[in-house]
């Protein structure tokens, strides 16, 4: 992954669960979790599983019998999410690039990966592993943002900075919403082997009761905060600050209504060919 875009490090992984994880991670892990749950998978792996948030909706969707390996790049943001849960409901969590998964072939009956490919550097790659960890006839779901038209509140804190930083201005928030167009993605699917492939565009709009805290996640809560400070002027506490008046001002205040829009990918490993 790209160091400079994927690390969720030091403080950050703090403010991205508390600030962003409820506004923009639950309720679409939610949605997940039960399409997950549908086929009733086995062994379950996640890939980019952050702080856990959707691991928490997966383990209340699915049997408690079900397996599921949680997997991250960034091994403080699954620190977070194994203090979520016990040792003892079924979940494992271990550090692993979804580029080069640590995993024998064809032994997982679903893949999951919510809001992740977006920072995979070799997006094709990651189809690829998630292909091959699958058994014939399982199921990768994956899920990216729509672009910042649908999602204002990113489309206004990108305009901000690169107002503020109009010389190298910091660019993550590029990053998240970079896989937007559908026919990229769905030829990357389709040439990793994957055969079914169904998308599904997801759109709520989310209340969200306290602002600052969100504006607060939304520079403290991603490695944005690490481009601002790096590139000294404003302080993140004062783009914070311009963040929730822009955010209050655009979509009222708190409680604020917020709307949101993501692509659901679902694909299926095929089975062998019966043909000889």
């Amino acid at each position: 992954m790209d160091n400079n875009s994927a690390a969720f490090v030091g403080d950050i992984p703090q403010f991205y669960d508390r600030g962003l994880g409820p506004v923009l991670f639950e309720d679409y892990a939610v949605q997940m979790a039960l399409r997950v749950a549908g086929p009733g998978p086995s062994m379950v792996l996640e890939t980019a599983a952050g702080t856990g948030i959707v691991t928490q909706a997966l383990r209340r969707s699915l049997p408690s019998a079900t397996r599921i390996t949680a997997t991250d790049l960034n091994s403080p943001m699954l620190d977070i999410a194994s203090s979520k849960l016990g040792p003892d409901q079924g979940v494992e969590f271990q550090t692993a690039d979804a580029q080069q998964l640590p995993f024998a072939d064809s032994i997982f009956d679903a893949v999951v990966c919510q809001f992740g490919i977006m920072f995979f550097p070799d997006q094709l790659r990651s189809f690829h592993e998630a292909f091959r960890v699958l058994k014939p006839g399982g199921w990768y779901h994956f899920s990216v943002w729509d672009s910042h038209r649908y999602n204002s509140f990113a489309q206004i804190t990108d305009a901000l900075v690169r107002t503020t930083f109009p010389v190298d201005p910091p660019a993550f928030y590029s990053v998240p919403f970079s896989c937007a167009a559908i026919d990229p993605i769905k030829d990357m699917v389709l040439k990793a082997g994957f055969g079914d492939l169904q998308i599904t565009i997801a759109t709520i709009r989310k209340t969200v009761p306290d602002l600052e805290m969100f504006s607060r996640g939304l520079i403290f809560g991603n490695p944005l905060y690490d481009q601002i400070v790096s590139r000294g002027g404003p302080s993140p506490e004062a783009m914070q600050s311009q963040v929730l008046d822009l955010l209050a001002e655009t979509f009222g205040a708190s409680p604020a209504v917020v709307p949101l829009q993501s692509i659901f990918y679902r694909a299926m490993k095929p089975h062998p060919s019966s043909s000889s």
